[in-house]
């Protein structure tokens, strides 16, 4: 099938959003997020179109725009532990946009973002230290002069490295509540099945007792049908030959007047 007018304009358009997406956003944030929102409504007009494409490349445009929405709302968290969590949940798309790529460039877009997630969390955690430990030094010099912000310094690093542990339990606990809940219903599911199995087998066992009964009754009723035949015509022949030895024996005592 060949490529429709509007799919030309979306693919244009969704390249130059990973281009942008895989460069330092700052002055092109706004203009990303625009792409991005006319992305969608192209994304929209394509489904309706007559000439859409596959479904296999509907899933993968749909993906690709997902990952660029989850980008921008990743990038506009507060602390860059919360941006790298969000990013792990991102998923990029699994084939080239245009042909001259060779690997997807959501897939660098997003190894980049992570990379650049992990180097604000380097760069937070090393100033967190960094002044931390010149006050430590100061502290050491002026024996004692500012042990609040030494205190106050240790209490944001702790805070930090707090939150980041409290949201990868928080992540663990989903996941193994997710695990459960699928093992919950897939328990649940495998009952279902099996009970319904039995009651089957009860079926067919109770139909095949019922047909056996069937059978049996039918064949007794054909004996039966077969005796009374018998004793019918036994009893037709009995009658005939009475009736016939009676007209002899009657004509034997009364013989014809001349």
């Amino acid at each position: 099938m060949a490529t429709s007018r509007l799919e030309i304009n979306f693919i244009r358009l969704l390249s130059r959003c990973e281009s942008l997406a895989s460069e330092k956003r700052g002055e092109t944030e706004w203009r990303l997020e625009k792409y991005v929102g006319a992305l969608e409504e192209m994304l929209v007009a394509l489904k309706k179109s007559s000439s859409k494409p596959t479904p296999e490349i509907l899933t993968d445009y749909n993906r690709k725009v997902d990952f660029l929405k989850g980008l921008l709302e990743a990038d506009k968290l507060p602390s860059p532990a919360e941006k790298s969590l969000a990013n792990q949940f991102l998923a990029p798309g699994r084939t080239p946009t245009i042909s001259s790529e060779r690997t997807p460039a959501s897939k660098t877009v997003h190894m980049q973002s992570k990379a650049r997630c992990a180097e604000e969390m380097r760069k937070e955690l090393m100033s967190t230290g960094a002044s931390s430990s010149g006050l430590f030094e100061t502290d050491l010099r002026h024996r004692k002069s500012f042990p609040v912000d030494e205190r106050q310094s240790a209490t944001e690093l702790d805070a930090i490295l707090q939150h980041h542990n409290s949201l990868q339990e928080k992540l663990a606990d989903d996941m193994l509540n997710l695990a459960r809940n699928l093992k919950n219903n897939s328990l649940a599911a495998q009952n279902i099945i099996k009970q319904d199995n039995q009651t089957l087998t009860q079926s067919m066992r109770q139909a095949d007792m019922n047909f056996e009964k069937l059978k049996t009754e039918s064949e007794r009723l054909e004996q039966h049908a077969k005796k009374s035949v018998n004793w019918f015509l036994w009893l037709m022949l009995i009658v005939v030959s009475f009736t016939f030895i009676s007209m002899i024996l009657f004509i034997r005592l009364f013989p014809r007047l001349r």
